[in-house]
């Protein structure tokens, strides 16, 4: 592991527990480094509080420059919050039940909440309850550009600072390496618990559901093109926080069913060995204290992969294989690598891409040309994008997968 990578743990946990890193010896460039992981991550007002008394070496202006970034991203993300607030509020006026997932629920656990930094919040109702609360969003003002409202699994809106998600599923039911998952949080809504937020009352899943889907969020991400720390920085911060009042050998059979035991027991690692997870505020359970895993390269991905694998296009781009390589593996097939693979979707991920092609299959070409046009869109004047990198990148992911046991 790179210097930079070992004080950015440092200083990630070191935030987690609210507390300041001591004085560290390294060079002005470990510390760009290390701030450079903190952005592709989305954690650098954590980063940034917990080391900034011992970055003495580091040019000044280049420390003013971060510090005013710094406090733009933590206002914006105090905007949002309170504005979700209010549009939380009349959601709940109107009878309608949305319960709120990760986002502000997560925020709520650190010790700076608006620290962590959160591009939108995710919000999961009844399907029935959707045209009630499309009408209310927009009458708050919220505009989407979503173009088939009834079909769409979750729906996007903005309005100023604030990005909602609006789910009627947790997961498109169109994915075939990932569309099954729904099926674990088919009660959520009968469990249902309240939060106290800032003194809003927040409606939101009962700790064995929230918990386990953050473990099928990461495991969604980590089949695309992988996820960033922050994502097991939440898994760990929920742990210590209602570890007590979870029930730990349920979620490891959930887990076994979906074949992610093991990527959930590296997860956990890495959270006792580089962050803050505690056995003892978390009560982990003798069957996942007792697995003993190499958390190492999954961790190194993950470094490497930034907030929800966005870190290159070449990373973005190796999603479609390591998809492929899930949808075979349930077929009971082995898969087949190409170029062409390696940068378009198959048959399978272009329908749940444009849905018309469930009811016209003829159209397959049309969206083939879409596809092909969009990739021109997103890689014109790119950098970070080559197809030999996007091969390497997903040869590598795939070999991950089989490691962790997600496929064989």
């Amino acid at each position: 592991m790179k210097q930079s990578h070992e004080l950015f743990l440092c200083a990630l946990k070191a935030a987690l527990n609210g507390e300041k890193l001591k004085y560290v010896n390294v060079s002005a460039a470990v510390w760009q480094d290390v701030f450079k992981l903190a952005e592709i991550h989305s954690v650098t007002p954590m980063i940034l509080d917990a080391s900034y008394s011992c970055m003495k070496d580091v040019n000044e202006q280049w420390m003013m420059q971060m510090r005013r970034k710094v406090r733009q991203h933590i206002m914006l993300q105090t905007m949002k919050t309170q504005e979700f607030f209010q549009l939380y509020e009349q959601l709940r006026a109107s009878g309608c039940t949305p319960l709120v997932v990760k986002g502000i629920i997560l925020r709520n656990l650190y010790p700076q909440p608006d620290h962590r930094l959160s591009s939108d919040e995710d919000v999961l109702i009844p399907a029935e309850q959707f045209e009630k609360c499309h009408q209310i969003m927009l009458e708050q003002g919220m505009q989407t550009d979503c173009e088939d409202l009834m079909k769409a699994y979750e729906v996007p809106y903005r309005k100023d600072v604030l990005y909602i998600e609006l789910h009627k599923q947790l997961f498109p039911k169109e994915s075939e390496a990932y569309g099954d998952l729904n099926r674990y949080f088919e009660t959520c809504f009968e469990k249902k618990q309240v939060e106290k937020i800032q003194e809003h009352e927040i409606m939101t899943m009962n700790v064995n559901d929230h918990f386990f889907y953050l473990i099928c969020h990461s495991l969604k991400h980590f089949l695309h093109s992988g996820f960033g720390i922050r994502q097991v920085c939440d898994i760990v911060m929920f742990a210590n926080a209602y570890g007590a009042q979870m029930n730990w050998n349920e979620i490891y059979q959930k887990a076994s069913e979906i074949h992610a035991e093991v990527f959930t027991a590296a997860l956990l690692k890495m959270g006792k060995k580089y962050l803050n997870l505690d056995d003892e505020k978390a009560c982990l359970s003798e069957v996942w204290k007792n697995m003993d895993i190499d958390e190492m390269d999954m961790l190194m991905d993950l470094l490497e992969s930034g907030v929800y694998g966005g870190s290159t296009m070449s990373r973005k781009h190796s999603s479609n294989m390591t998809l492929n390589a899930v949808s075979k593996d349930k077929q009971g097939k082995k898969s087949k690598v190409s170029v062409v693979s390696s940068l378009f979707p198959n048959v399978d991920q272009l329908k749940s891409r444009y849905s018309y092609l469930k009811k016209y299959p003829v159209l397959l070409p049309v969206a083939w040309i879409s596809r092909i046009i969009k990739y021109g869109k997103e890689t014109m004047n790119t950098q970070n994008n080559d197809a030999k990198e996007t091969l390497r990148i997903g040869n590598q992911r795939i070999e991950l997968l089989r490691q962790y046991k997600v496929i064989k």
